[in-house]
């Protein structure tokens, strides 16, 4: 009799240990027999490998532990780049779908995804209205048609403001979904520093605790330190000639432009005759510019520099992304500039253009 109540007690404890919270993800890939299949997320800037399995005749299965809250990974064939994006969490998770197509592979069993594609179906028309307007947007430019370009512009820049809308009113309406987080995310970078604190603090309890919030608030207190009104940070940075320039060392003009560009930038290169020409016409007068580039190769930058003209000072530690100045400033986009008066106090931001010429002429009290 012992021995019968002992071995009930172990089948309840394995039982219980078996309902613990846990994932399983059973894939079944055609045309992916002995390849290893991994989970990949990322997370500040890095990519983790969550866990691994490799295929048998198309089919494999994954088992982990529990995951804390949804998130949103990718599965990755090998060393390829196929791969497709999905919600894990835990559940019973299926992928069905084929190698040589595997970002179109259907996911079920997430009920998060399940939220996440809901979003992209809604999403759908204004994308696929946009995908016809660039094409046309294409086709015009190659023929010349200015007239037509610019009507098209204003087409697409209509089609992505009701995207965003509609990005940001899924954020408001969905406070208590993980999906909430990555839309948020995407959308930050087009967004002032007040508005993404109010999107987070309208988010719940749980989804405000979660890393990419948290990575988020890291955000909007960085772009508060760099707001018009703030004196803007000291950074040191080499030349081009590995000399170290300190951003204190330029403060002093009436005005002082830093300008975040690259030579793989191409709006940047767009943008530059126009800094050239603010440069050249209220130089005399005090203005300055102070070039950080987010360069990875020495050799593009010095030669962007010289074809265009730009005879400043110019910094970079050809970090590309991870410039340390960029970071410091919250720049998540390029071209991006701070205008600067003579005490180091930010007075403007990502002005380009007439915006920068007439900023510029207003302070220094020039006429036209």
């Amino acid at each position: 009799m012992k021995k019968i109540i002992f071995l009930f007690v172990i089948t309840l404890l394995m039982a219980a240990c078996s309902s613990e919270p846990h994932y399983v993800l059973k894939g079944k890939i055609d045309g992916s027999d002995s390849i290893t299949f991994f989970l990949q997320k990322r997370e500040a800037g890095k990519i983790f490998t969550i866990d691994s399995a490799i295929s048998k005749k198309g089919s494999f299965t994954i088992k982990g532990g529990a995951v804390d809250y949804p998130q949103l990974i990718q599965l990755v064939a090998g060393d390829t780049r196929k791969r497709t994006s999905f919600y894990l969490e835990n559940s019973e998770i299926t992928i069905t779908g084929s190698l040589d197509s595997l970002f179109k592979a259907k996911i079920t069993g997430s009920k998060t995804h399940d939220e996440y594609m809901s979003f992209i179906d809604s999403n759908r028309p204004l994308s696929e209205r946009y995908a016809k307007t660039y094409i046309e947007y294409q086709s015009a430019s190659q023929s010349g048609n200015a007239a037509k370009v610019a009507e098209l512009e204003k087409q697409a820049d209509s089609i992505q403001t009701e995207m965003t809308n509609l990005q940001k009113n899924f954020v408001r309406n969905n406070p208590a979904s993980y999906v909430s987080p990555s839309i948020l995310g995407s959308l930050s970078y087009q967004m002032e520093a007040e508005e993404i604190e109010s999107m987070i603090n309208g988010l719940d309890t749980a989804i405000a605790a979660i890393y990419q919030v948290k990575s988020l608030k890291e955000r909007v207190a960085a772009m508060k330190a760099v707001a018009v009104g703030q004196k803007a940070p000291d950074f040191t940075m080499n030349d081009v000639d590995g000399n170290p320039v300190t951003l204190s060392s330029k403060i002093g003009s009436k005005v002082l432009l830093i300008d975040f560009w690259a030579a793989w930038c191409s709006p940047c290169r767009k943008e530059n005759p126009n800094v050239v020409k603010v440069y050249t016409e209220f130089h005399k007068k005090g203005f300055d510019v102070f070039g950080v580039s987010l360069d990875q190769k020495k050799e593009d930058w010095v030669k962007a520099i010289a074809d265009d003209k730009l005879t400043w000072t110019h910094v970079s530690d050809l970090q590309y992304w991870s410039n340390a100045a960029a970071k410091m400033f919250a720049v998540s986009a390029i071209p991006a500039n701070f205008l600067l008066d003579e005490t180091g106090t930010i007075i403007g931001r990502n002005l380009r253009g007439e915006a920068l010429y007439n900023k510029v002429n207003e302070v220094l009290g020039a006429k036209k």
